[in-house]
């Protein structure tokens, strides 16, 4: 039985092939890439196609690398309030026992501070522990009111004279009132045209009341006021 042997192409065909296709890529104009040769504007839809691919993947790596080194840096704030939160957490019944204690605490105190109508009784009560210990009152002089967030407070200036061991007994008094009642810039000091040895002493007085609902709104707005006037 006779065989046909298949014919292998020639070093010719190859080299004619070759030959073809560097002449596709003479005398290319680039101004009109559309008249190019086939083979010509494959290679470069080719190039273009794979720059494309590559500029965008890296450019999508380069934004979630981004985002993940954001990510890690949020890693250590986060384990920290989750640390807290569950120390919180663990702890509940404790903290809640505590802030029951500081709100009675805090109810007690706001018991000491007077209302409004209480002032003037108040300041009776801290005259008659001067007069009550013996001491002569040579000013007691009440000076302008401080509002704060919650409550208001009231100087007073005063001097007295007297012996020292009365006016120490005079600044007990003051401190065992049911009220809250501070002295502050003591200064004591001996009259000299006294024989029996009498001190003369200058304090301030300072006293304290709670705001009513109202007086509270209107510091709530004018700090409101001054908040939003505040240059940013």
């Amino acid at each position: 039985m006779a065989t046909t042997k298949k014919r292998a192409p020639s070093r010719m065909d190859i080299g004619a092939a070759l030959a073809g296709a560097r002449d596709q890529f003479r005398d290319l104009n680039p101004n009109q890439p559309g008249q190019w040769p086939i083979l010509p504007r494959v290679l470069v839809w080719s190039l273009v196609a794979v720059a494309v691919v590559v500029g965008g993947w890296f450019l999508l790596l380069s934004d979630a690398q981004d985002e993940l080194e954001a990510e890690r840096a949020k890693e250590p704030t986060l384990k920290a309030e989750y640390r807290s939160k569950l120390t919180q957490a663990v702890n509940l019944e404790e903290l809640l026992k505590q802030k029951r204690q500081v709100e009675e605490y805090v109810l007690q105190l706001e018991k000491q501070l007077p209302g409004k109508a209480e002032m003037a009784a108040l300041l009776s009560d801290i005259n008659q522990a001067g007069i009550g210990r013996g001491l002569q009152f040579e000013l007691f002089r009440p000076g302008q009111v401080v509002v704060r967030d919650y409550y208001a407070e009231l100087p007073i200036a005063i001097k007295v004279s007297g012996r020292y061991h009365d006016m120490g007994a005079f600044a007990a008094d003051i401190a065992n009132l049911s009220r809250i009642v501070t002295l502050h810039n003591m200064n004591i000091v001996g009259v000299r045209t006294d024989p029996s040895g009498a001190l003369s002493m200058e304090a301030t007085a300072r006293t304290y009341r709670y705001l009513d609902q109202g007086e509270i709104e209107q510091v709530r707005q004018a700090n409101a006021a001054a908040t939003a006037k505040a240059p940013k």
